[in-house]
């Protein structure tokens, strides 16, 4: 085996033990889908198309607050868009499946729209406006450090499970799904958002076409909720 297969493989391994977590599928109208294996496709020459979102978080991690006014909080560090679509009707659920996260990684569990206003494959991260559609945080705060919608997560095989609008007007949209890890929150720039993007078309919707901002505007390192001490 020649070295630098060799140093690929402790690479890819050493990130196993580093990282966190990814959305590796979903489950939409019945279908799966595979996403981007950031641990597996990083270190591939010709990576098999997807519906997720690439990024070069090869080490499984996260954005923190000094990245919040970055492109990278819109679907991760070095993101690209996937270059296929998976078809979801309006009113329907997705089951959003990751492959791993750590019970320790408290917190929320987001969900965004964007149109892509064309296809999703050719979209421009800096110019999508996300919409939410849903998040889940505390759920049961009575002892420390409470049930959270991670906890949630972790229960149900590792899977979110997130419904799209019935009045969602029909189109192409980048889902935009976040777990942001208050572990370490009580800190200035401790808390770790962890965007995950796939692409989807919307079929059978109504007329709704809610406004919406970049993602370089959601969060300041100081707002509540995102610079918080959970764990006492």
């Amino acid at each position: 085996m020649s070295l630098s297969k060799i140093a690929t493989g402790i690479l890819a391994s050493a990130t196993l033990v580093a990282g966190h977590g990814y959305v590796s599928g979903i489950v939409a109208d019945g279908k799966y889908y595979s996403g981007y294996l950031v641990d597996k496709y990083s270190y591939m020459n010709d990576p098999p198309e997807t519906i997720g979102w690439s990024t070069t978080a090869t080490d499984l991690g996260f954005v923190d607050g000094t990245g919040y006014d970055t492109v990278d909080i819109a679907c991760h560090k070095g993101s690209a868009p996937g270059a296929l679509t998976a078809t979801v009707p309006a009113g329907s659920k997705i089951e959003m499946q990751w492959n791993t996260w750590p019970e320790s990684h408290h917190g929320p569990v987001l969900n965004y729209l964007a149109p892509c206003n064309g296809d999703c494959a050719q979209a421009d991260k800096s110019s999508l406006e996300f919409f939410k559609i849903e998040a889940e945080g505390l759920i049961d705060g009575s002892s420390p450090p409470g049930q959270w919608a991670t906890d949630e997560l972790i229960s149900n095989n590792n899977t979110a499970v997130v419904t799209i609008p019935a009045s969602i007007a029909s189109g192409n949209y980048v889902l935009r799904h976040e777990i942001i890890g208050l572990h370490s929150a009580g800190n200035l720039n401790g808390a770790q958002n962890y965007p995950q993007c796939i692409n989807i078309e919307i079929t059978g919707g109504g007329s709704t076409k809610p406004s919406g901002v970049s993602a370089t505007i959601f969060y300041k390192n100081t707002d509540p909720g995102i610079k918080f001490r959970h764990l006492l």
